[in-house]
């Protein structure tokens, strides 16, 4: 009897040694003390409906262009109770995925449009979609907030790609969140819409066939005049038309004499 609890102590023994030394190679292996060991799981509460059918020509910056959207919120997260007071604040903040450059993957170094396209600075020193893990922010403003379903947000100056993932929404508190003698390195001037934007008579009549034809004309504007061609273009003589899908439209264009001219504007069914 002796023997066998003696025998049965030994096992028991060996077995906790055992993970012991389990324990001890796991904790010590550099690899737990790795930020990438740990994984995050990180689900989108909300999707963005948005003007902007394609990344080319997306403002740059949010607030740049009066572009009107929705940020519709997801099954499990669209009870109206998670929205409880935000209708007192003016403008959010908003975290989101720039899934649509996941597959191109990130770059340590980008060159910043503001930079003219040439000039390379760290990612981490940009705004770049190119970026580890392809989150984003921007604070958009706060039109309304919808609770009838689907429950969602109205927001306008929008700089998101329609079906763009959203991870979070906080209010936006002007004592905290501006800084008035913040420094902004390379981008410390908002630029300025530089680029006239001319409708021909063909083009003013197709738009006033339309039912928000002010609107319309509008973000087409707004768009155009930031000029969105890729930034080492701006600096050549070129007759190459440019064109991008925006709300309801194809809108095609071409910079003549630093004019943009509106050539082609189809309607999309």
């Amino acid at each position: 009897m002796v023997a066998t609890k003696l025998a049965d102590r030994v096992t028991e023994l060996e077995e906790d040694s055992q993970r012991l030394r389990e324990a001890l190679e796991f904790y010590t292996n550099p690899k737990y003390w790795s930020v990438r060991y740990y994984q995050v799981h990180i689900e989108p509460i909300a999707i963005v409906s948005s003007p902007f059918k394609e990344r080319f020509g997306i403002p740059r910056q949010p607030g740049l262009v009066n572009a009107h959207g929705s940020i519709i919120m997801q099954p499990g997260y669209d009870d109206p109770i998670m929205l409880d007071g935000l209708e007192t604040f003016s403008h959010i903040w908003v975290t989101f995925r720039f899934h649509a450059n996941v597959e191109q993957g990130w770059k340590k170094k980008v060159r910043p449009p503001r930079l003219g396209g040439k000039k390379q600075v760290g990612v981490l020193a940009s705004r770049s979609p190119h970026r580890p893990n392809f989150l984003g922010l921007s604070v958009l403003k706060l039109e309304t907030v919808q609770t009838d379903k689907p429950v969602q947000l109205k927001v306008s100056g929008l700089d998101l790609l329609d079906g763009t993932p959203i991870i979070d929404i906080k209010p936006y508190i002007a004592y905290v969140d501006a800084i008035d003698n913040a420094d902004s390195g390379f981008a410390n001037k908002a630029p300025l819409p530089n680029q006239e934007v001319v409708f021909s008579e063909e083009i003013m009549q197709i738009l006033n066939t339309r039912p928000n034809k002010t609107a319309d004309e509008q973000l087409i504007r707004e768009v155009l005049a930031q000029d969105p061609r890729p930034a080492y273009k701006t600096r050549r003589i070129t007759e190459r038309a440019f064109g991008m899908l925006l709300g309801d439209y194809e809108v095609k264009w071409r910079v003549e004499d630093g004019v943009t001219h509106v050539v082609e504007l189809n309607i999309i069914d």
